[in-house]
């Protein structure tokens, strides 16, 4: 049975220094793919964006710096972790997104409630679904390609 978790947060998309906009982000959890979270980004003017990382990566980043490579989460300032930076970059571009860490964490609870931290591994068999998106990616590719 595939169960979800669903939000939608105001986020500020900062462009510069002198320049950000509010966006709507929606947040996804699905128990079929239980160690990711997926944030879909609606920038006017353009088609929705969504990014997937892990579950646990969203976790710690409210509290702390962390991240590497592609999505890196951290809060605004540790001291009072009333914000959270997310950061997301494809080779020298990248985003910048700033959030409440209020929404982020009622969402987070609402994902632990659905599937515990640490018991991901519990649900259906993760390689099957694996597989199965692997092969769904390479389709996509030949068919592209």
């Amino acid at each position: 049975m595939r169960e979800s978790v669903q939000a939608e947060v105001m986020m500020s998309f900062l462009v510069s220094e002198e320049l950000s906009f509010r966006i709507p982000v929606e947040l996804r959890y699905e128990s079929s793919d239980p160690y990711a979270v997926r944030l879909t980004f609606h920038l006017p003017g353009d088609a929705p964006v969504t990014w997937a990382f892990g579950r646990e990566l969203l976790i710690d980043g409210v509290g702390r710096a962390c991240g590497e490579g592609d999505v890196r989460v951290a809060p605004v300032d540790p001291d009072s972790l009333g914000e959270v930076l997310i950061r997301l970059q494809v080779g020298v571009d990248q985003a910048l997104f700033r959030s409440s860490t209020a929404p982020l964490v009622a969402f987070l609870d609402r994902t632990d409630k659905l599937v515990p931290l640490g018991q991901e591994g519990a649900l259906a068999d993760f390689d099957a679904h694996l597989d199965e998106a692997l092969d769904r990616i390479l389709a996509e590719e030949q068919s592209a390609g």
